[in-house]
């Protein structure tokens, strides 16, 4: 099965001059999402992972249903103030100006491998800082793994673990 041909381009969103890649179909297809799940399982279980850390929103939709596929744990990693209870939170730079990712502060064990999860890979920047928030609680960051990666931008050179990704565009 060719998992680009359920992905929907959308111009122009969220601004002029983007393109977006549209999970929406994806999940609406049941083939297609079992299909993907099985894909992500079969890339991330090497990597022997005790949780996956899934980034706010999208990233949820994708590291909730392969954590229950593997049989194991999900964390949220969320913008400052989504999270309930203590939580632990890293600043990180954007192109223009900064942003913030948290964790509760109890979601990581000392010394357990993480896998982390998104449904894109653009530019890097908050998958690295993910894996950096990740780290400083102690975790095992062993790779990242998405749906799809933007290879021109080259997210991927912002990190230093392994990335899988299921669909690539080059430009």
């Amino acid at each position: 099965m060719n998992l680009k041909d359920h992905i929907r381009h959308i111009p122009d969103f969220p601004k002029p001059g983007i393109l977006f890649y549209d999970i929406a179909t994806l999940l609406a297809h049941p083939a297609a999402w079992t299909e993907t799940v099985e894909r992500l399982a079969n890339a991330v279980l090497p990597y022997k992972p005790a949780k996956l850390a899934g980034i706010e929103s999208r990233g949820f939709l994708v590291a909730a249903p392969l954590a229950l596929r593997l049989g194991i744990g999900f964390i949220m990693m969320r913008k400052r103030g989504k999270l309930p209870g203590k939580t632990v939170s890293f600043e990180y730079t954007l192109e223009y100006g900064t942003d913030s990712i948290e964790v509760q502060a109890d979601a990581v064990t000392p010394g357990e491998r993480i896998v982390v999860i998104d449904d894109l890979l653009a530019t890097g920047g908050t998958l690295a800082a993910s894996t950096e928030l990740l780290r400083r609680q102690g975790g095992t960051v062993a790779a990242a793994a998405c749906i799809i990666e933007l290879t021109f931008l080259k997210g991927r050179e912002r990190l230093d673990i392994p990335v899988e990704s299921l669909i690539r565009y080059d430009s």
